[in-house]
C-alpha cells in the first residue's frame, strides 16, 4: 500500500492511500487520540472493491505521526481540520468525500465551513453537533447535572472507563486488557461484543505506533466554539448522518440534531450501533456510504433547491 508522510508545521503525518479514484477518493477520518487503524483494514477494502480510492491517516499524536509534549506545542481542534486539508494535499486530492467518526465528525463539520469546496460530500458517524458542550457535559455527567441543550449526556460508566487511559498498564497484556474493556462498553449490549476481533484491532494499533502507551493529548486541544454550530445552517455539502441506537457517547437524538441543523442532510439510525465500528455491521456502513457518495455525484440532494 502506497504510504506517504505529510510535512505540517514541523510534524509529520503518517498517510496511505488504497485503490483507484475511479469513483472518487473516501478520506477516513478518526476519533480523537486515534490512529488511521481505529478504520478496519476490512472496512476499508470493502469502499476499495465498490470502486473508490481510500485514505486514511495518523493524527498529529497519534500512530506513527510526530508526537510531541503539548505544553511545548499546543494546538485547537480546528487545527486537527486543517491538518486533514494537507493529508488531501500532499495525495493531490481536489475534492473528497469526508467520513469522520467521533471527533473526526467535529472535524468533519469544521471542514464542511472552513473549506466547502474541499468536500464532495460528508459522513458523520458516532458525533455530536459542534453546538454540544461536549467537554462541559461531561462534567455534567460525573456531577449528576442535566445537559445545557436538553440532549442526553454521555454514559458515566463509559467516561469513568475512558479515564483510566491516564493510569499506564504495567504491561501489554494488561494494556490490552483495559482497551478491550473499553470497547465492551462503547458497544453497547444489544449486538454480541466481539472480544477476539476488537483485541486483534488493539494488537495491530500498538504495532503501528510501535508502543502501547495510550495517546492523550487531543483532549487538551483548544476545542470549537459553541458559536459555530449556528454557521451550520449554511453548509450546502450533502451530509449523510450515521446515528448508532446504542451508543453510549452521543446517544439518540445527537445525530438528529446534528442532521436539524444541516439543511442538505439524512439521517440513518443503526440498531445496535454503539460507538464504535463492529465487525457485523461493516458491510451496512459501507453500503450506507456508498449510497450516499452515489447519491452526491448524481446531484441528488436531500433538499430541493430554494
Amino acid at each position: 500500500m502506497p504510504e506517504r508522510l505529510v510535512t505540517v508545521g514541523g510534524r509529520s503525518l503518517w498517510s496511505e492511500s488504497v485503490g483507484s479514484e475511479r469513483k472518487g477518493t473516501i478520506l477516513l477520518i478518526a476519533g480523537a487520540n486515534a490512529s488511521a487503524l481505529m478504520w478496519p483494514g476490512e472496512f476499508v477494502d470493502m469502499l476499495v472493491s465498490k470502486g473508490y480510492r481510500v485514505i486514511r491517516y495518523d493524527h498529529r499524536d497519534t500512530g506513527r505521526s510526530t508526537f510531541m509534549e503539548f505544553g511545548q506545542a499546543p494546538y485547537a481542534v480546528e487545527d486537527l481540520a486543517a491538518d486533514a486539508i494537507s493529508v488531501l494535499d500532499a495525495w493531490e486530492v481536489r475534492k473528497a468525500h469526508v467520513v469522520g467518526l467521533s471527533m473526526g465528525a467535529t472535524l468533519g463539520q469544521v471542514m464542511a465551513l472552513d473549506y466547502r469546496e474541499r468536500l464532495h460530500s460528508l459522513t458523520l458517524m458516532c458525533g455530536a453537533a459542534l453546538d454540544v458542550d461536549f467537554v462541559g457535559n461531561i462534567t455534567r455527567a460525573f456531577s449528576g447535572k442535566t445537559s445545557s441543550n436538553g440532549l442526553p449526556l454521555p454514559d458515566k460508566k463509559v467516561l469513568e472507563a475512558l479515564s483510566e487511559r491516564s493510569n499506564p498498564s504495567g504491561s501489554i497484556e494488561e494494556e490490552l486488557d483495559r482497551r478491550v474493556r473499553e470497547w465492551r462498553l462503547l458497544s453497547g449490549d444489544k449486538i454480541e461484543f466481539d472480544e477476539s476481533d476488537f483485541r486483534l484491532r488493539e494488537q495491530q494499533c500498538i504495532e503501528h505506533a510501535g508502543t502501547w502507551k495510550q495517546p492523550g493529548n487531543h483532549a487538551m486541544a483548544t476545542p470549537v466554539s459553541l458559536s459555530r454550530g449556528e454557521e451550520l445552517g449554511k453548509v450546502n455539502v450533502q451530509t449523510l448522518v450515521i446515528q448508532g441506537s446504542e451508543d453510549p457517547l452521543d446517544p439518540p437524538p445527537h445525530g438528529k440534531h446534528i442532521a436539524d441543523l444541516l439543511p442538505n442532510s439524512r439521517l440513518v439510525e443503526i440498531d445496535g450501533l454503539g460507538h464504535c465500528l463492529p465487525k457485523v455491521l461493516l458491510p451496512r456502513l459501507a453500503e450506507e456510504i456508498e449510497h450516499h457518495v452515489e447519491r452526491s455525484h448524481a446531484g441528488d440532494a436531500y433538499i430541493s433547491p430554494a
